[in-house]
């Protein structure tokens, strides 16, 4: 996954100069570090999405075989 870097120690000093106190600062820098890891990357969300598309596909076909031999045997069976 991409991630994007920062300075998070610039970032509280730019927070504490315009105005923040430290315990602010230093507080708004976590949670942004915190959000920012757990973003998803669009390389993360398309292989994700790839294989769920694959699981989805193999259990419609399994259902849709299943079915065809229920059908085959009710016919034979009537």
């Amino acid at each position: 996954m991409t991630t994007v870097t920062f300075d998070t120690l610039e970032l509280a000093g730019r927070l504490k100069a315009a105005g923040f106190a430290p315990e602010q600062a230093e507080a708004v820098v976590r949670v942004v570090v915190e959000a920012q890891t757990s973003m998803v990357t669009p390389d993360y969300l398309d292989a994700s999405l790839s294989e769920n598309k694959v699981d989805l596909i193999k259990w419609i076909a399994g259902m849709l075989l299943a079915q065809a031999g229920l059908v085959a045997a009710l016919v034979k069976l009537f």
